[in-house]
């Protein structure tokens, strides 16, 4: 079990992405915490998790608001001490023209999908640093090297954060806390029904070398590497899992 014991914070963490590094996070013996706008999403989640014999704590917040992300941190602290793992994965891409884009939506994408990043890891690092161990795991997107239509708003900030891992490892690994970046492709989840058609995902798996849907396992399972001793010897990288779409 390469997580025994370890004390991980997800975000995002009901469905999709989030939900397949929860799944294969308590597996591997992680003690979770979870955040989520999602409600029932979450509690659901980890009760799937309790019922197979591990440990997992939902939180209904929004990764937006600190101080929704400060009781998740501060009920880990309480609760066992450390913090040994944070999963910044919540994210939202609504697909929308640049022509059509309007400053609020500009800011929603922004706020969720890089200020959330920023919120949970400046909540977490303090005590990372502290006990001088630590292993953050930022998603992104391989839309940055794709420069994908439609998407302006979600690459900014999508980029940012690639930016943001970047520029924090070096800030921290005096402190022996690794900072690394995951940049997933068209990854088969529910919420992509709302914004592809099946032709257009049959397209984009025809770029692939791996003529096959990435799935959230195939995430989950980076992430997991990344989040155990097996990466120690990485940070600042930011790793591509799209099937060999794009390669860099």
């Amino acid at each position: 079990m390469l997580l025994k014991d370890k004390v991980a914070i997800v975000t995002g963490g009901a469905a999709g992405i989030g939900k397949g590094i929860v799944e294969l996070f308590a597996a591997q013996g992680a003690r979770l915490f979870l955040i989520d706008s999602n409600r029932p999403g979450v509690e659901a989640a980890c009760e799937e998790v309790r019922t197979s014999g591990g440990i997992a704590r939902p939180f209904a917040g929004d990764v937006r608001k600190q101080e929704d992300m400060a009781g998740v941190v501060d009920a880990a602290m309480k609760e066992f001490g450390r913090i040994d793992i944070l999963i910044n994965n919540a994210g939202i891409y609504p697909r929308l023209r640049f022509l059509d884009m309007t400053e609020a939506e500009w800011d929603r994408i922004h706020d969720v999908n890089l200020k959330g990043v920023y919120h949970g890891t400046r909540l977490v690092v303090p005590h990372m640093t502290a006990q001088r161990s630590g292993k953050i795991v930022n998603i992104s997107s391989v839309t940055f090297f794709a420069g994908s239509p439609n998407l302006t708003h979600y690459i900014s900030a999508k980029g940012a954060v690639i930016g943001f891992t970047r520029a924090l490892s070096r800030e921290m690994g005096p402190f022996n806390v690794h900072v690394n970046c995951i940049t997933p492709g068209a990854v088969e989840v529910e919420s992509e029904k709302a914004v592809a058609t099946p032709e257009q995902i049959a397209a984009t798996v025809a770029l692939q070398s791996l003529q096959r849907r990435i799935v959230p396992l195939d995430i989950a399972r980076t992430c997991l590497f990344l989040s155990c001793e097996l990466s120690d010897g990485l940070t600042g990288q930011t790793l591509n899992v799209d099937g060999g779409w794009i390669m860099h």
